[in-house]
């Protein structure tokens, strides 16, 4: 008889640690072969040398496969591992403006945010005001607006421009 391994704390039970008297069993060719006692199903389980794994054991009653535990927990894995793999870390970039920015300037921080989008990052625009700009804060929302407006077909706003301290910030994602 094989040793007994406890199940972790997030893996599922297996062998002796499951307790419910009667179990669907799929054997280790992948047969069903229906609700049978716990006992009849361990023992199947130990004359082919593998594990009883509870793979279900929210039905009624719970599904039980007969397989080798240790090559399930390594499937999992890599399984797991290749999800995270593909997985797309989503970034926020930032750009800077000022309210009195040239043309040419504009334009070069437009195709970076563009580049940006397409990247599938989300774009932080922050204009800072200094000194006497605070009084002009028109100039600035109307900037913000301008690259709302010239970004419109390729992004979503997430957040519209609000003002925090001396700076004025929003925030766009691709579409």
């Amino acid at each position: 008889m094989r040793a007994a391994p406890e199940r972790g704390p997030s893996g599922p039970r297996i062998n002796d640690a499951i307790r419910v008297p009667d179990v669907r069993l799929i054997d280790e060719t992948g047969e069903n072969v229906g609700v049978v006692s716990r006992d009849d199903a361990q023992e199947r389980a130990d004359q082919a040398g593998l594990d009883l794994v509870e793979v279900s054991p929210d039905a009624d009653p719970p599904v039980c496969k007969i397989l080798d535990y240790g090559k399930f927990k390594f499937q999992a894995q890599k399984k797991a591992a290749e999800a995270r793999k593909h997985q797309k870390i989503v970034e926020v970039k930032e750009i800077k403006m000022r309210p009195a920015i040239d043309d040419h300037d504009y334009d070069v921080k437009m195709r970076s945010i563009k580049r940006f989008f397409e990247d599938g990052d989300k774009v932080k625009v922050t204009l800072r005001f200094r000194g006497r700009e605070m009084a002009h804060q028109q100039l600035g929302m109307a900037v913000l607006q301008r690259v709302k407006g010239d970004l419109e077909a390729i992004a979503k706003v997430e957040s519209e421009p609000r003002l925090e301290g001396r700076q004025m910030v929003m925030v766009l994602a691709p579409r």
